[in-house]
């Protein structure tokens, strides 16, 4: 569905400035900007993916992942197309960067959405599989529905998104599950081909300071961001800006798209990384896409007793109480109320 963009500006000769994304294309009469769902219709900005859904599953919150926002519980995901990224190993390149017109969507109101999430018994909206900050307006107003009926909200993003769309949709926002890819221009370059990284990390701490749960992953890739200095960067700065309470998710790389030549990353690299955070001080680092490892398990962060035991998406055991350690009775940070 063709509706009219919120955040861009008119300039000369009928050109736009989009102010959705940190991009802030500068798009030409007929043109679209560089995510392809947004086009310029005779000086007016226009999103062309309000409401059309690429992608509907109902998953658990673990999937996103996100481990301390109610473990165990269910959430209706959902996602549309295109990407203000370009990454070489994408595992959706079929729905983030596909020509619009030929991948078939399906529209769904903001309504329907929200009725469709309480039949389902889900506690949550996901905005997943392409990047959210895209649906803009579809999810503005489905977030603001969702938190009227009780419903909690996530976007799952890169974190690319501006100052100004990020503080329109913040007060309707619970979770904020972060991917930081890298720590140097030189990786984000590579990755999302953008330059200017510090724009995502200053709209996650922003995120922090709303009160909206924060979680970070990162991906770490061979020959990209394994090495110390950018797992050390990003391991630094979560513990400074955001927290030692932040968890943060260090996954396995698996070959695809454009990197398919390459392996996937070793065990040995991911536990490296989670010592690197250890070692900052980040009190909750967990391996990801690595089922059976003990580090995809919660501890508490003070004396070490095993509260969470997970296997993939699934909980296997919750020991929380009361959000305390059962064993020395530490707050532990995070939503953990059992879900009826």
């Amino acid at each position: 569905m063709k509706k009219e963009a919120i955040l861009y500006e008119k300039l000369e000769d009928r050109e736009i400035r989009c102010n959705t994304c940190q991009r802030r294309c500068i798009i030409p009469d007929g043109k679209t900007g560089w995510c392809r769902t947004r086009i310029n219709e005779r000086g007016t900005l226009c999103t062309l993916i309000y409401g059309e859904v690429s992608a509907i599953s109902i998953n658990p919150i673990e999937k996103k992942p996100v481990f301390h926002f109610y473990p165990g519980s269910r959430w209706f995901s959902l996602g549309s197309v295109g990407c203000n990224f370009r990454c070489p190993g994408c595992q959706n390149w079929d729905i983030a960067h596909c020509e619009m017109g030929p991948m078939y969507t399906e529209y769904l109101s903001p309504e329907e959405l929200i009725a469709r999430t309480k039949a389902e018994g889900c506690i949550g909206i996901s905005w997943t599989f392409n990047e959210p900050t895209l649906w803009f307006e579809y999810t503005l107003d489905s977030a603001k529905l969702a938190k009227a009926q009780g419903l909690y909200t996530n976007y799952v993003t890169n974190g690319f998104i501006t100052k100004d769309a990020f503080d329109m949709i913040a007060p309707f926002l619970d979770v904020y599950r972060v991917d930081i890819k890298a720590f140097s221009e030189k990786t984000y370059l590579k990755t999302g081909h953008i330059k200017n990284f510090k724009g995502i990390l200053e709209i996650t701490k922003r995120a922090k300071d709303f009160g909206i749960h924060v979680e970070v992953v990162t991906n770490v890739t061979p020959g990209f961001n394994n090495n110390e200095e950018e797992l050390k960067g990003i391991a630094s700065w979560i513990k400074k800006d955001l927290g030692p309470e932040t968890p943060w998710h260090v996954t396995r790389f698996y070959p695809h798209l454009e990197l398919r030549h390459l392996s996937p990353t070793p065990i040995s690299d991911l536990e490296k990384a989670w010592s690197i955070g250890k070692e900052e001080g980040i009190w909750y680092v967990y391996l990801g896409n690595v089922p059976g490892h003990k580090l995809e398990n919660t501890y508490c962060h003070k004396c070490g007793e095993l509260l969470i035991e997970r296997y993939v998406f699934d909980v296997i055991k919750n020991k929380i109480k009361d959000s305390r350690c059962p064993k020395c009775k530490t707050l532990i940070p995070g939503r953990f109320m059992l879900i009826a």
